[in-house]
């Protein structure tokens, strides 16, 4: 059995109390991730605030992401707000999961909603309950504004899958390039 000398025992210590310090700094740190990660963030946002990103799909369509489990830590609802240029229209898809409410700033818009049309003005709010087909179309002349919210997330993350963050180069996506997309994330849309 070997005998420990005087001398060895302060390295020793040393030695214990950095790993043992280190292991108390990872459990410190670790937690406030998981947790930041896991635990909704009370939430400010201006107007201009939040993950501003453009279509592929559309593009010079610009939309910011402003609640999710990206942006606030949100694990149960996504918000976003679209900014639709006269002429472009969101393609009709019905969200299997998730009810959704437009509200509709400024603008004018045709809604299909499930087998009706309707038009939409500023300060409208349009519900679409989990698995009804929607679909809307600018038909004014001036920009449409409107806020997405979804009752589960999910869908912001197909949203960000056709889009790059604004200033980057919006390459078009080719048909089968988006379909391989849509496939992907049938789990929060169905489109036509």
């Amino acid at each position: 059995m070997a005998r420990w000398s005087v001398s060895r025992i302060p390295m020793t210590i040393g030695i214990a109390a950095i790993v043992f310090c280190g292991s108390l700094a990872a459990l410190r740190i670790s937690p406030k991730q998981s947790d930041s990660a896991n635990t909704p963030i009370p939430t400010v946002l201006e107007s201009d605030e939040g993950e501003k990103r453009e279509f592929r799909a559309r593009p010079g369509v610009t939309f910011t992401l402003k609640i999710g489990p990206k942006n606030s830590g949100s694990q149960t609802m996504a918000v976003v707000t679209e900014d639709m240029a006269p002429g472009d229209k969101i393609p009709t898809h019905r969200h299997p999961h998730a009810d959704e409410l437009i509200l509709i700033q400024s603008g004018t818009g045709k809604v299909m909603l499930g087998d009706k049309v309707q038009v939409a003005h500023a300060g409208a709010t349009v519900f679409i309950p989990k698995d009804t087909w929607i679909s809307m179309e600018n038909i004014g002349a001036d920009h449409l504004t409107h806020t997405d919210i979804w009752s589960t997330s999910g869908h912001e993350e197909y949203m960000r899958a056709v889009s790059v963050p604004v200033g980057q180069p919006v390459v078009p996506m080719t048909k089968q390039e988006l379909m391989e997309i849509r496939k992907k994330f049938t789990h929060n849309a169905i489109f036509q």
